[in-house]
């Protein structure tokens, strides 16, 4: 997931390969899919520790499996960005002396951003605060997680075929992406943001890779979508599941 989805961001912004957003995004919803795809009979494929995390909320998962889910996530999410700097190394350095950008300079966070996300760029339009940038990830989150109940969830009846639910899965990223996108890149997910912002500190962004001395990458990326998935797996186990179970009940019985 980690790769494609950066990767997409990657070429974007060394070779102008993608124009707009919806077109990065839709990259990140074939990651998603082809990921659960890959391993969904393995993990259930939550890729995401705010996944885990709500699945663990609403009982479908033991809390003693969640530290080697978020261990894992955090390492592939590791790998990626780690695979993403050695294949584009070369073109990110050629990159900057074309750009005269000094890594490790503020200016050079709009070559990091390949790695981890920013609310706050040099020269960008977007006038967005870090509370606006934690509601952005934490509503963005709210929307996946819930619909991944919606999608899989057997109270559900509306649901898809399980053989289609990826897909949606997907949609539902592409979808969030280009609501939330334009204020703070979309993390959604902290195994995707710190682990290849991790990759971008160590081969010298520095500063620029963690920019903001008041935490807000911790806020922004990691807290927010982390407190947005437990209130949509609140909702659904609290109020909208046993809703449609009774709703379902009541058809029956008709």
């Amino acid at each position: 997931m980690v790769l494609f989805g950066c990767g997409s961001v990657a070429v974007s912004v060394l070779f102008n390969s993608h124009q707009g957003l919806f077109q990065i995004a839709i990259v990140w919803g074939i990651g998603v899919t082809l990921a659960i795809y890959a391993a969904r009979h393995l993990s259930c494929a939550h890729l995401n520790p705010a996944v885990s995390l709500a699945m663990v909320t609403s009982k479908r998962m033991t809390a003693k499996k969640l530290p080697t889910y978020i261990l894992a996530q955090f390492a592939g999410a590791f790998l990626a960005g780690l695979t993403i700097y050695l294949f584009f190394n070369p073109s990110i350095v050629a990159a900057e002396n074309a750009r005269q950008i000094i890594r490790g300079t503020p200016e050079s966070m709009k070559m990091a951003k390949m790695f981890g996300e920013y609310y706050k760029l040099p020269g960008s339009t977007a006038e967005v605060s870090m509370p606006l940038a934690m509601v952005a990830e934490g509503f963005g989150t709210f929307l996946l997680v819930l619909m991944i109940f919606f999608l899989t969830e057997g109270c559900n009846p509306g649901r898809p075929d399980d053989s289609m639910a990826p897909v949606f899965i997907g949609l539902t990223v592409t979808s969030v992406i280009c609501l939330v996108g334009p204020l703070t890149q979309a993390g959604l997910n902290p195994a995707r943001d710190f682990a290849p912002r991790l990759v971008s500190w160590i081969f010298g962004w520095k500063d620029a890779a963690f920019p903001d001395k008041e935490g807000g990458f911790f806020f922004v990326y990691i807290l927010a979508p982390l407190l947005g998935g437990q209130a949509a797996a609140l909702l659904f186990t609290r109020v909208l599941e046993p809703i449609a179970k009774k709703t379902n009940d009541q058809c029956c019985s008709k």
